[in-house]
């Protein structure tokens, strides 16, 4: 037999966070954020991924000599990381420059709005 668990109680807070939710500002900052970092992450996986299929299936590839000892599977890797910093650096400049502004505005649009309904009560 099955039994409805009840809802839980909704916090004093949850119409105004939903409300929030449901904002164009809140829409839009998000929207923001997914368009770096879907791409991004899309980006780096296909790139991570040819480094593992490369080093699986085109051993011979990956062991060409470079310079001296180093070989392409050694570049390939240390290039990894590079690209891994170069992606937080990238979404620190983007954030930065779109998403900190607007969420500032919309956080302060919220403490204001939240600040004038303390006043009512």
């Amino acid at each position: 037999m099955a039994t409805e668990t009840p809802a839980p109680p909704a916090s004093p807070d949850e119409g105004r966070h939903r409300s929030v939710q449901d904002s164009a500002e809140f829409r839009a900052l998000r929207r923001a954020f997914r368009s770096f970092v879907f791409p991004t992450t899309v980006a780096f996986l296909v790139w991570y991924a040819l480094y593992v299929v490369l080093s699986a299936y085109a051993r011979g590839f990956m062991g060409t000599k470079v310079v001296g000892h180093i070989n392409v599977a050694l570049v390939f890797g240390l290039l990894q990381f590079a690209s891994t910093f170069l992606i937080a650096w990238g979404y620190a400049r983007y954030a930065g420059r779109r998403l900190d502004p607007d969420a500032a505005r919309l956080r302060e649009a919220i403490e204001e709005r939240a600040d004038l309904e303390g006043g009512r009560q």
